[in-house]
């Protein structure tokens, strides 16, 4: 006889974030619409035009296109810009995923610029189910050209306590 075993994770409700994402995402332009709802909850997002082309618990992915408002001088995708979008993948994967009983607010940043981004970007946030902890929580980020080549990896901070 086969045994049901159900995970912590499968068992929980999802996050309003995640029940929005899920809902919105069956429509067509769904991504677009979702990702256009986060930047207008969190204005400054929108100056990067952002695209979550995925979204799971612990896991998110946003676009940004290269094009002539997140250059820089050499006309390469600003690193700002791609700071933008890693944060915003960081935002919503966590809005996604954290417990809740628990809260979180950003505490800083740490990167590494590998490669010149001249390329679109994806952005990539994710973390284990099991870091969700009172605490500091470094969550990895990594940012990738259409060739998946790094060009920004580090993690941000994140403060984590209870509601």
């Amino acid at each position: 006889m086969a045994q049901n075993i159900t995970t912590k994770s499968t068992q929980a409700k999802p996050t309003k974030v995640m029940a929005l994402y899920k809902r919105v995402t069956r429509w067509p332009m769904g991504k677009k619409l979702f990702s256009m709802m986060v930047a207008r909850m969190a204005p400054y997002f929108r100056t990067i035009n952002p695209l979550i082309t995925e979204l799971k618990p612990n896991y998110c992915e946003c676009y940004i296109k290269k094009r002539n408002k997140v250059h820089n001088h050499i006309k390469t995708v600003h690193v700002i810009a791609i700071c933008n979008g890693l944060e915003m993948a960081m935002g919503v994967m966590a809005e996604a995923s954290i417990p809740k009983h628990l809260r979180w607010i950003p505490k800083g940043m740490s990167l590494d610029y590998t490669a010149k981004a001249g390329s679109d970007i994806r952005c990539v946030a994710q973390v284990e189910p099991e870091q969700w902890q009172v605490g500091d929580l470094l969550v990895p980020v990594t940012a990738y050209d259409n060739n998946d080549v790094v060009v920004v990896q580090g993690h941000i901070k994140l403060w984590i306590s209870e509601k």
